[in-house]
């Protein structure tokens, strides 16, 4: 499979990715607007309940596609002998786990988004940080970082 293919197919992808989670999401707030008042019960403090995260869940979503292919870019170099990828991984592997927790708890709307976001951007800055020493040269760095900055706009964001 060519660079290309094996981008388009990440982009695919993070598209069903991103339209199911927007999906859960819309029918999370659709259940929650429906839902019957009339009887008693105790309500719960959700936090961030009713906050659009639609663009920090998409730009992790991202993440984590062009995340995946330049980790396995970076093992096949490995494997190859290149050491000078070992940085490159490393970052990678930690933003994949930040922004897999990113979009869970974004998705579920939960009152810790905005705080892990603070966390993400850190992350989000240091894996572009590596990426962007290898873009010129491989497409799957280039792509991942230039998914980290999107993400970190929108973590950053947030934040604020």
């Amino acid at each position: 499979m060519e660079r290309r293919d094996l981008l388009k197919t990440a982009a695919t992808t993070a598209a069903a990715a991103i339209t199911a989670a927007l999906s859960t999401n819309a029918l999370a707030a659709g259940k929650e607007q429906n839902h019957d008042h009339s009887h008693d019960h105790h309500h719960h403090d959700h936090g961030a309940m009713g906050k659009n995260y639609g663009a920090l869940i998409a730009s992790s979503s991202d993440c984590l596609v062009t995340g995946q292919a330049c980790l396995a870019h970076c093992l096949v170099l490995l494997g190859q002998g290149d050491k000078e990828m070992a940085a490159c991984a490393q970052s990678v592997s930690e933003l994949l786990a930040t922004c897999e927790a990113l979009m869970k708890l974004a998705i579920q709307n939960s009152a810790f988004t905005p705080a892990l976001a603070k966390v993400s951007a850190d992350v989000c800055a240091s894996c572009e940080k590596a990426c962007r020493k290898h873009e010129k040269k491989h497409l799957e760095c280039k792509a991942c970082a230039d998914a980290c900055a999107a993400c970190l706009k929108e973590c950053r964001a947030l934040a604020a």
